[in-house]
């Protein structure tokens, strides 16, 4: 699909109120199965599924399988792209201000006894093979280049990874385990920040399922057991900002010429 395919299916999904009314569902709950969306709708379960068919074929909307169950997941991707074309290049330090503005009147507002955090889906196409998106995602003088750390690891399960600096220093502020390594399909490891109490929670896992069809790939991440809103927040802008960064080096050579994030912290 091209750019202006793309950008018509996007337009068109959200054109309609009731995409619109499922996409701010799944916002506020992410990972919803068929059922629990049709709980919220007035209308048939046939109608709610060809309304998030047209969400998928727009890119709004990621499926995740476990086990029998679909769930889906608002996916950011189409709009952070749109923000990055017509947004990003323009006005974006008084865009930023005022949304730090209304966020913090929002939360100010807000009081909840808890909260449960979502897991956190992306869902991107790259124009490459499985086995360079695979290669992307291990070889660290890669990650290096659009990430500007590098991921050192040998990449087998059950040893150890980090997220190391380019001073020469060998200091990192993240690493892990490698759960899973199925190259050029899977690849699952823990996703640790060094200053955290390792028994005050389970550890964050983060997943990468790479899926070929003829010259492009489908790259879906998931980060699952998010400590914290705050976390949450920082891993939704850092992952934006590395796979558009990803996405870019793969297809052009080259990394966007303006990080649309903090690349020294993408994640705070």
């Amino acid at each position: 699909m091209s750019t202006r395919e793309s950008l018509n299916a996007v337009f068109k999904a959200l054109a309609d109120p009731t995409r619109r009314l499922m996409l701010d569902r799944l916002r506020e709950r992410n990972g919803q199965t068929l059922g629990e969306l049709c709980e919220h709708l007035d209308m048939a379960r046939q109608s709610v599924t060809q309304h998030l068919d047209l969400l998928q074929e727009a890119n709004l909307v990621a499926v995740v399988h476990r086990g029998r169950q679909r769930l889906h997941y608002l996916n950011p991707t189409p709009i952070h792209e749109i923000q990055q074309r017509w947004i990003a290049g323009f006005d974006q330090p008084r865009l930023d201000a005022l949304a730090a503005i209304k966020n913090t009147a929002e939360e100010n507002a807000m009081t909840t006894a808890s909260e449960t955090i979502p897991t956190y889906v992306y869902v991107t196409y790259i124009r490459a093979s499985a086995q360079q998106v695979w290669e992307a995602l291990t070889d660290a003088d890669l990650t290096a280049q659009y990430w500007h750390h590098a991921n050192v690891s040998d990449w087998q399960p059950g040893s150890r990874w980090e997220h190391r600096e380019l001073d020469g220093s060998g200091n990192y502020k993240v690493h892990g385990r490698v759960l899973e390594s199925d190259p050029p399909r899977r690849l699952s490891y823990t996703f640790e920040f060094t200053d955290t109490d390792p028994q005050s929670t389970d550890p964050s896992v983060v997943t990468f399922q790479i899926e070929p069809h003829e010259d492009i790939v489908r790259l879906t991440v998931t980060h699952e057991n998010v400590p914290d809103p705050g976390t949450f927040a920082g891993i939704s802008h850092g992952w934006s900002g590395v796979l558009a960064n990803l996405k870019s080096l793969l297809e052009t050579g080259e990394v966007l010429p303006q990080s649309p994030f903090d690349m020294n912290n993408p994640f705070e």
